[in-house]
């Protein structure tokens, strides 16, 4: 089983940064990178910020934050990795960007190293299908907010190693987290069952039966679910919502139980994302 020593992060965007953040807090020294310089010096700002804002919530000491700073590199050099043991890619959810990434990882990294993708809904299997050694390459799906929640899906293509597989969900228990071995099937679990809470809510609100407000008060007074399937959409992103909901609807041949709802689609459409467009369903100031 490999150790595990040091971790490199491709993406610096909300997924990459809150892994790097929940990384450096269990004591694992990263590597963050992007192609953007501006984006990875300002994901690097953005975790310092909060590792400051755990402190003055009494969450972390300040040993600790000091510690977890000094943990994160950021470069955009891709040759950065060449010592790292497992490598997190959290690139934007597009097959031929994340083959591109693996193919130049097998170049740089040593042939022990694990390649895992944070991909919420691509096969593991396709990404891989090119890879010299598929064997190394996994899914390591973690949700946002990466730090916070517990849960992570370790997803086996169908040549990936039983060994990678072991070494990630033991990497996973040491970082605090709830690891789940999947199969490589559209959607994995989470994103699989998630689909009905979405498009059923976006049926029921287009039906004019209840307002957005009113599913997602429901959903939680009732349901006793933490947010609604609204409140839920904006804080992911519906772009990267309804991406994932057209590949699971893909992945399943056109199943119509997953069939993406026209309105998330104009959602996308007009640029309305949610929280960080500062508006989506619901509107948020700074």
């Amino acid at each position: 089983m490999q150790h595990i020593q040091k971790v490199g992060v491709i993406g610096s965007g909300t997924m990459g940064a809150g892994i790097a953040q929940l990384l450096v807090q269990n004591g694992y020294p990263v590597i963050l990178f992007d192609i953007d310089e501006k984006a990875v010096t300002r994901a690097k700002e953005t975790i310092e910020s909060k590792l400051d804002r755990l402190v003055a919530k009494g969450k972390i000491s300040t040993t600790s934050s000091e510690q977890a700073k000094k943990d994160l590199d950021v470069t955009t050099d891709m040759a950065s990795f060449a010592q790292c043991q497992l490598v997190i890619e959290a690139a934007p959810e597009r097959l031929e960007i994340k083959r591109s990434i693996f193919s130049q990882l097998e170049e740089i990294c040593t042939k022990d190293s694990i390649l895992a993708s944070n991909t919420s809904s691509l096969s593991i299997t396709e990404i891989s299908g090119q890879s010299a050694n598929p064997e190394r390459i996994a899914g390591l799906h973690f949700f946002n907010p990466a730090p916070i929640m517990p849960l992570v899906e370790v997803v086996k293509g169908l040549k990936t190693a039983s060994s990678t597989v072991e070494t990630l969900v033991q990497f996973a228990n040491e970082i605090n987290k709830n690891p789940v071995v999947c199969k490589d099937t559209p959607g994995f679990i989470v994103n699989r069952v998630a689909r009905p809470f979405y498009n059923e809510a976006l049926r029921i609100m287009n039906d004019k039966i209840a307002s957005v407000e009113q599913i997602d008060r429901i959903m939680k007074r009732a349901g006793n679910f933490k947010m609604g399937p609204f409140e839920l959409q904006d804080l992911i992103g519906i772009d990267i919502n309804f991406a994932t909901t057209k590949s699971v609807y893909e992945g399943f041949h056109g199943e119509s139980r997953f069939r993406p709802h026209y309105y998330q689609e104009r959602m996308v459409q007009s640029g309305s994302l949610g929280r960080k467009t500062k508006g989506g369903f619901y509107e948020y100031d700074n």
